[in-house]
């Protein structure tokens, strides 16, 4: 032993120990005991190292019996596609969810995905109509859109946006990521489900689920173009293998209600235009869902970089952002035109962003700056477009 670790220092004292050992049998004892527990703890740090998020929160969820899937208000397919592959995670976990959401369901693909993939979603109104206090956040990462949010402590969050939201027990927000279904496809592999079309109703990973996770990537990418990262591209060829063509085909291609057709023409006919952005005010309207739709479209225009549409709906007005241009942040750009907004609130990612704002508050304003007209807005989010403010 002493040629194999070589003379010197080290050698001296394992000699000295080794002695000591013999000499005292309860020294041996003591010995072997604080190798083993040096070696259990090396396993248990190595262990915690190599632990998946997918693991990690499959661990979490089975120390509950109950939880809610809690989307944010007014679900898109990634959101939805979240919740129900959260949920079937929580069902192998020996969990029992419902899944629930704030708003209401009303794009015509929002619509078309709860339809084709026959989704069971409870909508609600007030924190009371929570179906157990256990809440699993997906797609946002701070409650809201229902009376009482501020009071609930999410049990998890997983999502994709910025923020500072956390939950109690498990945390996963990669802002970096296109899609929460990215992230929920991923904890799929980490537990080992496989994908398989031939096992649509008794496999972890099912076809409804497949198909959902996939179609909520492409939603939220833009068909794999915009916001991407190679965990997209990872996923959905992991989900490839049991998805129905079929019916991603009736999701994505869904009849389009008539006002958004309205609106989508108005945006287009009512721009202004200060190359190479365009806004464009569509006035008053039933449906909130045509706005992002109408900034979508009016994105496409030639010579447009950069867009915003707003439309007026119960005394507020609601923004939508698009941006194909690198020199614009929307969501910063939103942000920064309604900061000085009482009750206002805006933000998102580089391309694509949101927001609200009270017409009374915003003409009434406060200090000395007073209110601001609806002209002058347009005018304001022309100026941050330019990088003017």
């Amino acid at each position: 032993m002493a040629q194999a670790l070589g003379a010197g220092p080290v050698n001296d004292l394992l000699s000295q120990a080794v002695s000591a050992a013999r000499a005292d049998p309860l020294l041996t004892v003591a010995i072997v005991l604080v190798a083993a527990a040096l070696v259990l703890i090396g396993l248990l740090l190595v262990r915690r190292l190599f632990v998946t998020e997918g693991v990690a929160f499959r661990r979490a969820l089975a120390r509950v019996d109950e939880a809610v899937v809690l989307t944010h208000p007014n679900p898109d397919p990634d959101a939805m596609a979240a919740a129900i592959g959260v949920a079937r995670l929580a069902e192998l976990a020996g969990t029992a969810t419902t899944i629930q959401f704030p708003g209401q369901i009303r794009h015509q693909e929002n619509r078309a995905f709860r339809t084709v993939l026959d989704l069971e979603l409870e909508s609600i109104e007030t924190v009371a109509d929570l179906a157990c206090d256990t809440v699993i956040l997906v797609d946002h990462n701070e409650p809201r859109g229902f009376e009482g949010a501020e009071r609930v402590t999410p049990f998890a969050v997983i999502d994709h946006h910025p923020g500072s939201g956390t939950g109690a027990k498990f945390t996963d927000v990669r802002p970096d990521y296109g899609a929460s279904a990215s992230i929920v496809a991923e904890y799929f592999e980490d537990v080992g489900a496989r994908p398989d079309r031939d096992e649509p109703g008794g496999g972890a990973l099912t076809t409804t689920i497949a198909t959902g996770l996939l179609y909520g990537i492409l939603s939220d990418t833009a068909h794999l173009t915009r916001g991407c990262t190679s965990a997209e591209f990872e996923a959905a060829e992991f989900l490839y293998p049991a998805v129905d063509e079929d019916a991603l085909d009736r999701i994505a291609n869904p009849q389009v209600d008539q006002e958004v057709l309205e609106v989508i023409a108005s945006a287009i006919t009512e721009r202004v235009v200060k190359a190479p952005y365009a806004i464009a005010d569509v006035g008053t309207l039933s449906n909130l869902d045509a706005i992002p739709q109408a900034a979508d479209r009016l994105l496409s225009l030639e010579g447009v970089t950069a867009v915003v549409v707003m439309g007026e709906k119960d005394g507020a007005l609601h923004l939508s952002g698009r941006s194909r241009d690198d020199r614009v942040h929307m969501g910063n750009v939103l942000q920064a035109v309604v900061d000085d907004i009482p009750l206002a609130a805006a933000g998102g990612h580089a391309r694509m962003g949101g927001g609200q704002i009270s017409i009374e508050e915003m003409e009434r304003g406060y200090g000395p700056s007073g209110g601001m007209t609806r002209e002058e807005l347009h005018e304001a989010l022309f100026a941050a477009l330019a990088g003017d403010i």
